[in-house]
C-alpha cells in the first residue's frame, strides 16, 4: 500500500508543478488582452487555485496515511478503532473511517 500511496503523492506533486503557470496572477494589460479574455483568464486562474487547494488537501491526507502505516495504525478507524475494510482502503488509501463511522 505504501508504494500505491507514494505513487499518488508523486503524481499530485507533478501535477501541481505542471499547473503552476495557470495559477500565476493574471496581467491586466488592456493593450494585450481584451476584456472578455481577461475575464476568462481570471476565471481559469480561480479554478486552478481551487484545484490546487484540493490537491494539497489530498497530499496531506496521503501523507497522514503514510504516517499511520509507519506507526502501525493504518487500516483502523480513527473514530471507533475498528478495522477499515480492505476494499474501502483499495478505493481510497487515505480513508480514515470505517463504513459505519463514515
Amino acid at each position: 500500500m505504501t508504494a500505491i500511496i507514494q505513487r499518488e503523492i508523486d503524481a499530485l506533486k507533478q501535477l501541481s508543478e505542471t499547473a503552476k503557470p495557470s495559477r500565476a496572477p493574471v496581467m491586466l494589460d488592456q493593450q494585450s488582452v481584451g476584456r472578455l479574455s481577461r475575464m476568462d483568464a481570471m476565471q481559469q486562474q480561480s479554478m486552478e487555485l481551487a484545484t490546487e487547494e484540493r490537491r494539497q488537501q489530498r497530499l496531506l491526507a496521503l501523507t497522514a496515511a503514510l504516517r499511520r502505516i509507519e506507526a502501525g495504525d493504518y487500516g483502523f478507524c480513527l473514530k471507533c478503532d475498528g478495522d477499515i475494510a480492505s476494499g474501502r482502503l483499495a478505493v481510497d488509501p487515505a480513508v480514515t473511517l470505517c463504513i459505519d463511522c463514515a
